[in-house]
């Protein structure tokens, strides 16, 4: 018997329970990992709250990131071993694989090797916030040397990560925040220029960051009314990424300014770059790429036992973080 996290019932973070439960073999095309830590993701926030993509069949198991070791394979998996060191890419079911718990079993496809120089608790902190940001900035935002990058929630695990990815690209990096504190962390981070948006006019100060022309490529976490600030924010046939919705309010679409300016304003998820195999490849190779060039490195904000996991979630709802946030096994 090995310990897990479910939730029995949709809800605040007090609803997610440590339980006991016996491993389960892997089936066919999957793994068993024995978890070393976890990274915590706004989607597992959203599933427990009863508000994500998925909708969580109850008793529902949690979580996509993990890092840990290979304790068994099932039929068919190649090109992994018992024993090898590996993270999870979240491309799978949170509520049937999750992998909050002292063992998860993931399919073969969601499993990567990490590099030795990387921690546990790095290790656990790759897939979800650089694919998310490399799907959008680089696969199919196309960002280009000397283009400029608006990055709203910037202080968050993703918004660090795409921080990383624009500046490897040459790119200038406007980032937001609410408020001053975080401000200074964004700097230190690679931003060229911080908007802290409950001091300042975020189109006046994008434009004068840009000498009037305004961002390039938006990649917007918010959504909610501030879509209309971002689109006149935005240069001539700007393209505007949004992949989360933090606000609660509509997000009307900005039509007057959009045709005015020939704008691209789309949807996003990690899963336009999981969902097909040649995006995947060329992203994890990216991301390695950057591991080991230096140019990408995990902003690990706070790290909790797993005993503390209610905790945990929150510390990210308070949205008090600056980078990732994980929970650490052994």
């Amino acid at each position: 018997m090995s310990r897990i996290v479910r939730f029995h019932q949709v809800g605040a973070a007090e609803v997610l329970q440590i339980e006991e439960m016996p491993e389960l073999e892997p089936g066919p095309d999957e793994v068993r990992i024995r978890v070393k830590a976890l990274g915590l993701n706004r989607a597992e926030v959203l599933l427990r709250q009863g508000r994500y993509l998925e909708k969580a069949v109850l008793p529902s198991r949690i979580g996509y990131e993990a890092s840990g070791v290979i304790e068994a394979l099932g039929e068919h998996v190649q090109g992994f071993a018992i024993g090898d060191k590996v993270s999870t890419v979240p491309c799978f079911s949170q509520t049937k694989y999750g992998v909050y718990g002292e063992w998860a079993v993931v399919p073969a496809r969601a499993l990567a090797k990490y590099p030795d120089n990387l921690s546990d608790v790095q290790a656990a902190s790759i897939w979800m916030q650089y694919l998310t940001a490399y799907g959008a900035l680089i696969e199919l935002g196309n960002l280009r040397r000397d283009q400029t990058v608006l990055i709203t929630a910037a202080s968050s695990s993703v918004g660090f990560a795409a921080i990383q990815i624009a500046r490897r690209q040459g790119a200038n990096v406007i980032a937001t925040t609410r408020g001053a504190a975080k401000k200074q962390t964004l700097l230190d981070a690679g931003a060229h220029h911080v908007v802290v948006t409950d001091q300042s006019d975020i189109v006046s100060e994008v434009k004068a960051a840009t000498s009037g022309r305004g961002a390039d490529l938006i990649f917007d976490a918010i959504a909610g009314p501030l879509l209309q600030q971002l689109a006149k924010a935005a240069a001539y046939e700007a393209s505007i990424f949004i992949y989360g919705a933090l606000s609660l309010e509509t997000t009307a679409f900005p039509l007057q300014i959009s045709l005015k300016k020939g704008l691209t304003v789309r949807g996003y998820t990690m899963f336009q770059v999981t969902d097909d195999a040649g995006r995947f490849a060329r992203g994890k190779d990216y991301v390695y790429g950057g591991l080991s060039d230096g140019s990408l490195n995990p902003v690990i904000d706070k790290i909790f036992p797993f005993d503390q996991i209610v905790a945990a979630h929150n510390y990210m709802e308070s949205n008090e973080q600056k980078g990732k946030i994980v929970v650490q096994l052994s």
